[in-house]
């Protein structure tokens, strides 16, 4: 009985044994998540959907990032396909995992039935092409901290409204200059600098992939046309640790 015990754990052991290349075959040819970023310079300074690309890579999570993004442009001129834009274009003729969107800075304090009528109006077309919309939060003005309130909760109303998901990036990006005043998050009075851009799109992969960002480097890069390392981001030592423990300890409900 233990013989034919044995004879038949080496038949099973041997049969796991030739799945794990074909297991790790499919993992290395993974397809990846196709994203969307639609925006305006909020959106593109630091090139902060390049990071979230290089960021999810470092997780082993393979991304594919395309933008459509105009400085200063709102959601209503990206559906209208003014300034440029060609974001229903984009979101009709190819395909998406997951459309990720930021309205003007100011649209839910000056504008907010607008916002709330072309976010409405991109959520639906997204799903209608079988993927996800998301918007994230923007952050209040160096000038005006104040102006964080009002901006989290136009926001947060999509969630209920529209059944959508919505990141956390202007409280996290408040919070972090509250903890750390002597840290310069902004370029000038409203757009990230390069610290400020690497927290935001932190922010996003870890919210996104639903992982843990405690491994993201400090130092992240991509490849050119040639396929040599570009370097996207630096930020130090202390300020890396910093940024990855403040989103790792951020829950759903911030």
């Amino acid at each position: 009985m233990r013989r034919k015990y044995i004879k038949y754990l080496n038949i099973w052991m041997f049969a796991l044994i030739l799945s794990i290349p074909i297991y790790f075959n499919a993992q290395k040819n993974e397809a990846p998540i196709n994203i969307l970023f639609v925006g305006n310079s909020f959106t593109y300074f630091w090139n902060m959907p390049h990071l979230v690309e290089a960021m999810s890579k470092t997780q082993g999570v393979p991304v594919q990032i395309q933008q459509s993004t105009v400085g200063g442009t709102n959601l209503m001129q990206h559906w209208k396909s003014e300034k440029g834009t060609v974001t229903r274009q984009l979101i009709n003729d190819m395909k998406w995992d997951y459309v990720i969107f930021g309205d003007h800075s100011l649209s839910t304090i000056e504008a907010p039935k607008r916002f709330k009528k072309y976010s409405s109006k991109f959520a639906e077309l997204v799903r209608s092409k079988g993927a996800e919309p998301i918007f994230f939060i923007t952050w209040a003005y160096k000038s005006n901290p104040l102006m964080q309130n009002c901006i989290t909760k136009g926001y947060m109303d999509l969630t209920k409204e529209l059944n959508v998901r919505v990141f956390p990036v202007g409280p996290v990006f408040m919070k972090a200059k509250t903890l750390q005043p002597d840290l310069e998050l902004y370029f000038d009075d409203k757009h990230p600098s390069s610290d400020g851009t690497y927290l935001i799109a932190l922010t996003i992969t870890k919210f996104l992939l639903d992982k843990s960002v405690k491994t993201v480097p400090n130092r992240l890069t991509t490849l050119d046309k040639d396929g040599k390392n570009l370097y996207l981001s630096f930020v130090r030592p202390t300020t890396g640790t910093f940024f990855r423990q403040l989103v790792e300890e951020l829950d759903e409900n911030f």
